[in-house]
């Protein structure tokens, strides 16, 4: 890795693992693409629901939406303890939904174009590149799944998501 390199992947680790809001997280995921398949899209927006634990997130095709889990995140969180992972979960569900929402459709690719991103824009022994090559249920080994009984809440929307730098009249 040449020293343009190192510095383009040391400001993606310190940019993810410093995010403290959803919407840092969703411009590191941005970021990442368009460095590596020069694709973005614009006007994408975030929903937090409680989604059955199999389900991380999802992109209803054709919408600006991506819809979290937020039971998911908010078990990882209280089992794992650590933002550096919880922040390279929320990437890696961001970053399969977003790669959906560029017009990516096939599960295989998704979760191929996954890894290749989070290993050339993090390094491969990267949290986010561990967890994108093993999957992100990795980090629910030995939580008891089955005792797990949230209650519904109200879907939410993430304010400030994603930054505008113009208003669509």
């Amino acid at each position: 890795m040449n020293k343009d390199e190192f510095s383009i992947v040391e400001d993606f680790r310190g940019r993810l693992e410093n995010a403290a809001k959803y919407g840092e997280i969703w411009e590191v995921v941005k970021d990442t693409v368009e460095f590596t398949l020069h694709k973005h899209r614009r006007g994408m927006m975030l929903f937090l629901d409680d989604l059955p634990i199999r389900l991380g997130a999802y992109y209803p095709l054709g919408t600006n939406n991506i819809v979290l889990n937020r039971t998911l995140v908010q078990m990882v969180e209280g089992a794992i303890k650590s933002k550096r992972v919880v922040n390279a979960l929320i990437y890696n569900l961001l970053l399969h939904e977003y790669l959906h929402a560029l017009g990516e459709i096939s599960e295989l690719k998704v979760r191929q174009l996954v890894y290749k991103i989070a290993e050339e824009c993090f390094g491969e022994n990267h949290i986010a590149a561990l967890i994108a090559k093993k999957s992100p249920w990795a980090l629910l080994k030995g939580i008891p799944l089955k005792t797990v009984n949230a209650p519904k809440r109200v879907m939410e929307i993430v304010k400030d998501f994603e930054k505008a730098d113009k208003y669509i009249v």
